[in-house]
């Protein structure tokens, strides 16, 4: 049996927020560094190289499979949020109102491009459709997670000014990627040559920004007064969510009658949440409020989870298609 060998990334992710928790504020004072400066350029790039890795005629060609489209992205970006609209009433004004925030955040949030291609490819599904899908699921989310989030955030959370989060939408992500797209046809072959070093820059600002984030929510003193059963409590369901939309997915594609391939897109496209669009659109969304620590805990605990589980059944099923007769 092959030996686990911890993902650098998601070790990083543990690290930053035990050094936050050590050693919080570094660079948020300007000294030695300006962090918020840093991250906002981060950020700019970020989505600035995705523009550039989005080619205009691969959208236009993918658009075809409608159908499965069509699941995915009502999945991401309306199946999700009305799993945790019922229970805000629930929650509201209660002190576990911030995690259903979080939570929302996280069903919000689009799909992943990287890991859903990788897995999709392992399992023997939809290659062309989970790529058109995860990126066209990045661009849909521009608009879609602060529109969702924007319906609870303004005039709830302390330090929360739409103005100014619509600003920083535009300077920060909108404008970024239109350019990279504008630019991709140009800059093609560098960027297909500089992909992993720009996975890895991708992960490095990710990192900053969990640790810019904790930082503020140790310093404002959020997590004295939340206990090891409500994080607990918090983990238990986003577990429950994924294997929820997961087997709804399934279903799903039963029902439509869906390939063997497009079942399997479905379903990791589909419950796949993006773990870089989440850290910066916190960045944006929370930036003035001192709980976005919290805001954050879903959707890591989710990014870890839907990694350990999805490989594993992506392995599952290719050895199952290699077993099948042809």
């Amino acid at each position: 049996m092959k030996k686990y060998i911890p993902d650098w990334f998601i070790s990083g992710l543990f690290l930053m927020i035990l050094i936050a928790w050590l050693k919080p504020g570094i660079g948020m004072d300007l000294q030695p560094v300006h962090l918020g400066l840093v991250i906002d350029i981060g950020v700019i790039l970020i989505f600035f190289f995705y523009g550039l890795k989005l080619d205009p005629a691969k959208l236009k060609a993918g658009m075809s499979n409608w159908k499965m489209h069509v699941a995915i992205q009502l999945t991401t970006f309306l199946l999700f949020p009305l799993l945790i609209l019922p229970f805000y009433p629930l929650l509201e004004g209660t002190n576990l109102e911030m995690f259903w925030i979080g939570m929302f955040f996280l069903a919000a949030l689009p799909s992943t491009v990287s890991s859903s291609v990788v897995m999709v490819s392992i399992a023997g599904g939809n290659i062309p459709g989970a790529i058109f899908n995860a990126s066209i699921s990045g661009i849909i989310g521009i608009l879609m997670t602060p529109f969702w989030m924007g319906l609870f955030l303004t005039g709830a959370e302390e330090g929360f000014d739409f103005s100014h989060v619509l600003v920083q939408l535009i300077t920060q992500i909108i404008v970024p990627v239109v350019a990279g797209l504008l630019l991709h046809r140009y800059f093609v072959r560098w960027i297909t040559r500089h992909l992993p070093k720009l996975a890895a820059f991708d992960k490095i600002i990710i990192l900053l920004i969990v640790y810019e984030s904790f930082s503020r929510s140790f310093m404002s003193g959020i997590f004295t007064s939340v206990s090891w059963l409500a994080l607990g409590g918090l983990s238990l369901a986003v577990v429950l969510l994924f294997f929820i939309v997961l087997n709804f997915t399934g279903w799903t594609a039963k029902k439509l009658h869906f390939t063997r391939e497009d079942r399997i897109t479905l379903q990791f496209a589909g419950t796949k949440k993006s773990l870089v669009h989440g850290s910066v659109f916190a960045s944006v969304l929370f930036g003035g409020i001192s709980g976005a620590g919290i805001f954050l805990l879903p959707i890591m605990i989710y990014h870890s989870y839907q990694l350990f589980y999805i490989s594993i059944l992506a392995r599952k099923m290719a050895k199952k298609k290699l077993k099948s007769p042809a």
